[in-house]
């Protein structure tokens, strides 16, 4: 998806400053909001930027904000790390994520480094950038960003605003809100 300069007032209003580095609007809401850009892994004055994908969208990333201090970050990777079936498809899913990111962000500019955002591939840091990554990417991209994204559709009551109204759900993810974290139910 381009970007306008319509695009880059109304992300200068959302971030309170001007964006750097944007190449495409990755993500819109429902409501017709950019919420998640491209951002040039390299900028203009040769700053390397930390993410490829940027949430820009005031009630995604207040949302991700609140789900971080609600400590599902701690939820998922204790999941992550656990010895079990699950936490083996975990990894695998997670890498592949990383993998998937590093090569798309690779592709427009190799910063030489194995790093792609939000703790990949073996901490769950930064619900921001999973969310981020998830909304540009779409659904069933990878299990955390799917999610991340169904927990502030929930949490948030944002589902059919600032989330798609067919963003796989909680129930269908098989999770509940009492499990995923500290006060979120």
């Amino acid at each position: 998806m381009s970007v306008t300069q319509q695009d880059i007032d109304t992300i200068t209003t959302q971030l309170g400053r001007t964006p750097r580095g944007v190449l495409e609007v990755s993500y819109r809401t429902p409501d017709g909001q950019p919420a998640v850009v491209k951002t040039e892994p390299k900028l203009d004055d040769g700053t390397p930027f930390p993410t490829l994908y940027y949430l820009t969208e005031p009630r995604l990333t207040a949302e991700a904000s609140r789900l971080e201090v609600a400590q599902v970050m701690k939820w998922m990777e204790a999941r992550l790390n656990a010895d079990t079936e699950e936490g083996e498809a975990l990894r695998a899913d997670y890498k592949a994520a990383h993998e998937h990111f590093l090569a798309k962000r690779n592709a427009l500019h190799d910063l030489g480094t194995d790093f792609s955002g939000g703790g990949m591939p073996d901490r769950v840091k930064c619900l921001h950038v999973l969310i981020a990554y998830a909304l540009a990417e779409g659904p069933d991209h990878f299990r955390f960003g799917t999610e991340a994204v169904a927990l502030a559709a929930e949490h948030g009551d944002l589902r059919g605003t600032a989330i798609p109204a067919d963003w796989p759900t909680l129930a269908d993810l098989g999770i509940t809100l009492e499990e995923a974290g500290e006060g979120l139910a």
